[in-house]
């Protein structure tokens, strides 16, 4: 197992500097200036644009460019923002706390819904309870979040006005009555996420564990006189959650990076957000940050998963 995590993490170094590099190719080629903004400033001369160009290094061809981003990089070094003149690194602080609240509660919700209803669903395979259950993830998989999202808005904000359809970024909570508040501006952005990602576990789930229930090895724990429970605890779950811990590990780097859509839909100031603000700006730094940040967390959450393979497979162990 150790020679297999040892391989994992050799592969991941040429990775990430591929990811790297393919993206930073990608900005350098695209269309538009980061600065375009200065260009409609009539007090900002030709002069002085220039000026500011030379002191962002944007005068330099392309490799040295991602040369230098990339020495700055190993330092820890993400850069600063084209348009703010800030640190990237602080910029990614500033959203990060509001997109975990945001899409880690709704993660962590849909997890908790999805588990119980998966496995039900499988175990009570044709029933009204299956019936329920399968139609709510089709349902939930099916609707895009921006659909959901407006049709929130539309019920809850307009027409019934119980909750607010902006998230306010200057509240400060304080008391209990502004976390009322924060709870109240938080609901329906993490009902959106909660319902797509619960839907798309559920799925995962009930197909696993129907894909083991009519193994011969579960029919023979059958034959043994064990309980449902303990065929599910000790043989059936073992097995049917490696696909899921798979999906997982590759939906808990979106916890990081923000939900793009929701984010812009109810106006969340979350990493999310910010990709967009900064994909318009042409901001290459502040892209190239969080576009790295997720690529680590994808490779290291990825690393985790085979990890977790041998854990619930000694099978897997031995190769």
């Amino acid at each position: 197992m150790l020679q297999s995590l040892f391989k994992r993490l050799a592969i991941a170094v040429p990775t990430l500097l591929a990811i790297s590099f393919v993206i930073f190719t990608i900005l350098a080629l695209a269309p538009g200036d980061p600065m375009s903004e200065f260009a409609t400033n009539p007090a900002i001369t030709a002069e002085v644009r220039e000026a500011i160009r030379r002191s962002l290094g944007l005068d330099q061809p392309f490799h040295i460019r991602y040369v230098k981003w990339f020495w700055a990089l190993l330092h820890g070094d993400l850069g600063y923002s084209f348009t703010s003149r800030s640190p990237v690194f602080g910029l990614i602080l500033q959203r990060l706390p509001t997109t975990f609240w945001v899409v880690g509660i709704s993660y962590g919700v849909s997890v908790a819904i999805a588990f119980p209803l998966g496995i039900i669903s499988a175990l009570r395979r044709n029933s009204l309870l299956d019936q329920i259950a399968t139609t709510f993830a089709f349902l939930g998989y099916s609707l895009p979040t921006f659909f959901t999202g407006l049709l929130l808005i539309i019920i809850f904000s307009v027409q019934l006005k119980w909750l607010p359809f902006i998230y306010s970024s200057t509240l400060e909570v304080t008391n209990f009555s502004t976390f009322i508040e924060q709870i109240r501006q938080s609901i329906m952005p993490i009902a959106v996420l909660a319902l797509y990602q619960s839907a798309v576990l559920t799925r995962f789930i009930r197909n696993a564990i129907l894909e083991e229930l009519p193994q011969d090895y579960i029919r023979t724990a059958y034959a043994k006189g064990l309980g449902e429970f303990d065929v599910l605890k000790k043989h059936i779950l073992r097995n049917a959650l490696i696909p899921v811990v798979t999906l997982i590990a590759i939906d808990i780097p979106t916890i990081f990076t923000g939900a793009l859509i929701t984010e812009q839909i109810f106006r969340v100031p979350g990493i999310g957000a910010l990709l967009i603000e900064s994909i318009n700006r042409n901001d290459t730094p502040v892209i190239m940050g969080i576009t790295m940040i997720y690529a680590l967390l994808v490779v290291v959450f990825n690393t985790f998963a085979d990890v977790s393979y041998a854990i619930l497979d000694p099978r897997v162990r031995d190769h």
